[in-house]
């Protein structure tokens, strides 16, 4: 295979494993993946991130054009996402908000964030970020602008974690984050670039200035937290992550478009 052969099928080969990672689309085993691979692919996550937010983006368009009201339409649009993803990511934040919760010392609450069982904390983050992200959805209403909030969203909040998994180290020697290590600046940057480039693309310069600076704060509250928690990073921690910076930047479009007259009420 010439250089340029074997370029292209690196490329294609870190789309895939991205999409196998974020997603439940049938490429291949999840079993094959191990932390070499998310480390070589990480790159790719806010590629992964844009077929889920089109997923939604679709749903919502149905759902609209069936004259359905806009709550169904955001309700139709989150199932869609979360059909997309088998829920990886609101596992992630549950067993997070569980095990920093629930735990009283590291190893507690490690134990406790692989435990696959939800508890009252884990419940009650999921219930608040379903929430928040349906009723951010519900008020955005029209089908164009929830299609670049929900765009915007998932490809930003997966572009977010290569940068952070850069920085901060597996907190364990197990799972798929330990074997990550930090990925290459390069990856992160490749994946910064991605997130911005789409955030500018639906959200214009004034929203993703306002969407970098608000999601860089959630980073650094997410790594102080963990920090402090568990000693470093986690899928779980990452899930959680992504669920955060998706919810902040689908409740700043609400905010910047309801000055602009964009954010319309339910439709009857």
């Amino acid at each position: 295979m010439d250089k340029k052969g074997s370029i292209w099928a690196e490329f294609t080969r870190d789309i895939r494993i991205a999409i196998l990672i974020c997603t439940r689309l049938p490429l291949g085993t999840p079993a094959e993946i191990g932390g070499p691979d998310l480390v070589r692919s990480s790159w790719a996550l806010p590629v992964a991130g844009a077929l889920v937010g089109a997923t939604g983006a679709a749903a919502f368009y149905v759902a609209s054009e069936l004259r359905l009201p806009a709550t169904i339409c955001a309700a139709v649009a989150l199932t869609a996402t979360l059909l997309m993803t088998g829920g990886l990511h609101e596992d992630g934040l549950a067993d997070t908000a569980d095990g920093f919760g629930g735990g009283w010392d590291r190893e507690r609450k490690l134990a406790i964030m692989h435990d696959s069982r939800v508890g009252s904390y884990g419940a009650c983050a999921l219930v608040m970020s379903l929430l928040m992200r349906w009723a951010a959805l519900t008020a955005i209403a029209v089908p164009a602008q929830a299609a670049a909030a929900l765009m915007g969203a998932h490809v930003a909040a997966r572009a977010a974690l290569p940068g952070f998994m850069h920085v901060i180290p597996p907190a364990r020697a197990d799972g798929l984050s330990a074997g990550v290590r930090q990925p290459a600046w390069r990856s992160a940057a490749v994946a910064a670039v991605i997130g911005t480039v789409t955030l500018v693309l639906t959200l214009g310069f004034q929203g993703t200035a306002v969407c970098v600076g608000l999601g860089t704060v959630t980073g650094f509250v997410m790594a102080w937290l963990c920090l402090r928690q568990i000693g470093g990073q986690t899928g779980d921690v990452l899930g959680a992550l992504e669920q955060m910076i998706e919810t902040v930047i689908l409740l700043i479009a609400v905010a910047m478009w309801a000055g602009t007259g964009a954010v319309t009420g339910a439709r009857g």
